[in-house]
């Protein structure tokens, strides 16, 4: 029986942590990503499972706030430099519904 190893990149934490509202945060894409598991299916849990988290542990972010978010990302870019939030997969969210962090 042959194993396949998995092959691992580390990143750090701290590469996704961004300030929000004054907060230090992590996104919902980026904690999926750390977390291997899809976007949506680590809302579902954070929902069904609302009573064991504190009533501020997450909130949807506002639609300036992600434009705001965007408008960094782009500026990092530009700089020549890769940005965390900029590489994780945003292409499936359902565009009606705002990122968590």
């Amino acid at each position: 029986m042959s194993e396949k190893l998995a092959a691992y990149t580390t990143i750090p934490i701290e590469s996704f942590i961004t300030t929000i509202r004054g907060q230090k945060v992590i996104l919902d894409v980026n904690l999926a990503r750390i977390y291997s598991v899809p976007t949506k299916r680590l809302n579902e849990q954070v929902k069904r499972n609302a009573d064991r988290f504190p009533e501020d542990f997450v909130f949807r972010l506002t639609q300036q706030e992600i434009t705001d978010l965007r408008s960094h990302i782009a500026t990092l870019n530009e700089a020549g430099k890769r940005s965390q939030i900029a590489t994780g997969s945003q292409k499936h969210r359902d565009p009606r519904f705002a990122p968590f962090a």
